[in-house]
């Protein structure tokens, strides 16, 4: 857990004090909309070359390199800027992701041991150990007390290809009546830690990758929120869904009734 704090605070100092006035797209992944900047590319190298020197037996999967098989049996996962499109505007909502797992590195078998989620713009620093709670800049950190949905604030995000957003469209334009309000961030690793720092109530997302969820959801779980998927499976790509243990089941089965994990 000390490891990943220090890996994800060198850096959020390389992101933030190398941002320049204008930020130019490096890459695209997805879609036009799905954005890769040269800083991504140098903050996971950066990620890297310090993972290998503390621990060069360990695996490594990053966004933007991929995997890196490794002989200890943990892997470090990483997001070197998870909100990038945010990153891209100026607006201060991006994150540096660095979550440890014990395992396969798929959210579907592995078991995650340690991460920190660290907000380049403004400090804030989240961290979790397995069974050793999760903080925020070492303060303890409890998910808010159940709601009911109507009572409830939900985070979401969306994905970029135009078939998925028509779907999730129209799943938020049914959840809205039925909720306190929606936020969209644009960074899934910060709102995963909003649940656990009681700045969101519930969070769900379709599309969540291995790097997006590897630290944010341990950081969630150890304050004592649900991180889970729909139909009974663990959360993953096709859903994710966050929040107290008596909350989230209502969330899930509206979820399932609106074809949320769906993209037709």
């Amino acid at each position: 857990m000390q490891l990943a704090e220090s890996l994800a605070r060198a850096a959020g100092r390389l992101v933030r004090d190398g941002r320049p006035d204008h930020v130019d797209v490096a890459a695209t992944k997805s879609s036009d909309v799905d954005v890769v900047t040269a800083m991504d590319l140098a903050a996971e190298a950066l990620l890297r070359e310090q993972i290998h020197a503390a621990r060069p037996d360990d695996g490594i999967l990053g966004e933007e390199e991929g995997l890196t098989p490794g002989t200890s049996g943990l892997t470090w996962v990483l997001d070197p800027i998870d909100g990038t499109v945010n990153y891209l505007y100026g607006i201060p909502a991006y994150a540096i992701s660095v979550g440890v797992v014990a395992g396969e590195p798929d959210p579907a078998t592995w078991t995650a041991v340690a991460g920190c989620v660290h907000a380049v713009a403004d400090g804030r620093t989240y961290t979790a150990g397995r069974g050793l709670g999760s903080y925020l800049d070492g303060r303890r950190l409890h998910v808010n007390p159940p709601r009911d949905l109507a009572t409830s604030l939900l985070g979401t995000g969306f994905g970029y290809t135009v078939e998925r957003r028509r779907v999730q469209a129209r799943v938020v334009a049914e959840l809205l009546p039925r909720v306190r309000d929606i936020r969209r961030i644009g960074s899934a690793a910060l709102d995963l830690c909003s649940i656990g720092s009681g700045g969101l109530d519930l969070h769900y997302e379709r599309g969540l990758n291995p790097w997006d969820l590897a630290a944010g959801a341990l950081v969630a779980q150890e304050a004592g929120a649900v991180v889970t998927g729909m139909h009974g499976r663990r959360a993953g790509v096709a859903m994710t869904v966050a929040g107290p243990p008596e909350s989230v089941p209502a969330l899930v089965a509206l979820l399932e009734e609106l074809g949320a994990d769906r993209d037709e």
